[in-house]
């Protein structure tokens, strides 16, 4: 290859890295994990100490190797996922991890020196950014510039923005042989994105013009959470009580909201939360399942539900019942989960879609008549109420699917040699 430009779709739960050649060929950046080489990395850092005080060392494993490390309930770590959450919040200025204090843009800063390639800094990068920034109040100027630190902090020369979906709207456009107006739907783990274009193939190359955007912060960790909400935080005391000072009063809400965002619950091992646990546990009506509560947090043992949960996720994709098991740290659940129950879980989310999918048409003053073709890239457009979304609007005829995590890298690669050309 002749690298000239670099796109990096850095996702909340993974992340691609795509390098254009001269040619207009994309390579995407392969990684190696236990199971093999991988394409998408994992968004994940796990820090642990080295050596013994006063000449110990902070060090960290990023991506496969964290998630293999965490699963070791013995090892002394901190395992941290789903960063770019973090990135619009004001309210997260800093953690400390093991006596090392770390801004966000640094955490995010080791992890984006982990996938880059070290001997292609001096290349322009184009990075995705999400339409809206999950979280309740984002502050989008706050999110560009800890993202511009990060790509700084990790060496980068030059860094550029654009939409995700713009991204990987690009990709699909240069298959194109005649002019079509395309509605993109990138679905990440944060957020969900859309994008209406129209594309003019010419002799001159492909020209792209973006009509409209939308999106909104509801994507596969919102689904993730519902199965949570539903199959397991009961089974860890939400909905149950403690006693303090002769009244009955409910478990505090904010433990089992943590599991709306995998990222929160290593936060919550703390030393002030965890004392607050124990003591919630010894007055708590059933406290054996705070017990439970309280050795997942301890033990870093979100990922492994995660694990439990995607797979209950994929496999409801595919058919109409399937089983759920979770066993670890003396909790065992298991049971036989109906679509037709997540669909009823997630219902209101996928009506907080279509209302996204609404404002991006009516911000292009557009019909769905009027769109050619929509183009669905990410894990969450495999699940079927979500294709029967667009199928219903759109009608099935006018559906493509892209790579579900390489699309949005290799269009943003594409979109960054195209500027490199144009000077």
């Amino acid at each position: 290859m002749n690298p000239i430009a670099i796109g990096v779709d850095f996702g909340t739960t993974n992340s691609v890295v795509a390098i254009a050649d001269a040619s207009g060929e994309i390579a995407v950046r392969r990684f190696d994990a236990p199971a093999g080489t991988v394409e998408a990395y994992r968004s994940a850092l796990l820090f642990f100490r080295e050596g013994r005080p006063p000449r110990a060392k902070v060090r960290h494993v990023s991506g496969p190797a964290a998630l293999d490390r965490a699963l070791d309930v013995n090892g002394e770590h901190r395992f941290l996922q789903s960063l770019k959450t973090y990135v619009s919040s004001p309210a997260f200025q800093e953690t400390r991890l093991f006596g090392v204090k770390f801004l966000i843009e640094d955490l995010i800063g080791v992890f984006l020196a982990d996938i880059l390639p070290p001997d292609l800094l001096n290349l322009p990068v184009v990075s995705g950014r999400p339409v809206v920034f999950a979280g309740e109040r984002p502050n989008e100027e706050l999110a560009l510039e800890r993202l511009g630190a990060a790509y700084r902090n990790a060496g980068v020369a030059k860094v550029d923005f654009a939409y995700e979906p713009f991204g990987a709207a690009y990709a699909y456009g240069r298959t194109l042989t005649r002019p079509e107006t395309v509605l993109v739907a990138d679905f990440g783990g944060g957020t969900s994105d859309f994008s209406l274009m129209r594309f003019e193939p010419g002799r001159a190359g492909l020209a792209a013009e973006a009509l409209s955007h939308a999106g909104v912060g509801v994507a596969g960790d919102t689904f993730d959470f519902r199965l949570i909400d539903n199959l397991v935080s009961p089974r860890l005391g939400r909905n149950s009580g403690y006693r303090s000072f002769g009244k009955t009063l409910p478990m505090p809400a904010r433990y089992y909201a943590a599991f709306a965002q995998w990222h929160k619950l290593s936060l919550l091992k703390s030393a002030d939360t965890m004392a607050e646990l124990h003591r919630l546990a010894r007055d708590a009506e059933r406290p054996e399942e705070i017990e439970h509560l309280i050795e997942i947090i301890d033990h870093d043992l979100g990922y492994e539900l995660y694990l439990a949960v995607s797979k209950l996720k994929a496999r409801l994709s595919s058919e109409t019942h399937a089983p759920f098991q979770f066993s670890a740290a003396g909790l065992a659940i298991e049971t036989v989960v109906a679509r037709t129950d997540f669909e009823r879980w997630i219902a209101d989310d996928v009506a907080s879609m279509e209302e996204a999918v609404d404002l991006a048409l009516t911000r292009a003053g557009a019909t769905p008549a009027e769109i050619d073709s929509v183009f669905l890239t990410g894990g969450t457009s495999y699940v079927p109420a979500v294709r029967r979304l667009f199928a219903g609007r759109f009608g099935e005829d006018k559906l493509r699917f892209g790579d579900a995590f390489a699309s949005v890298a290799c269009g943003l690669a594409l979109v960054a040699a195209d500027r490199a050309r144009q000077g």
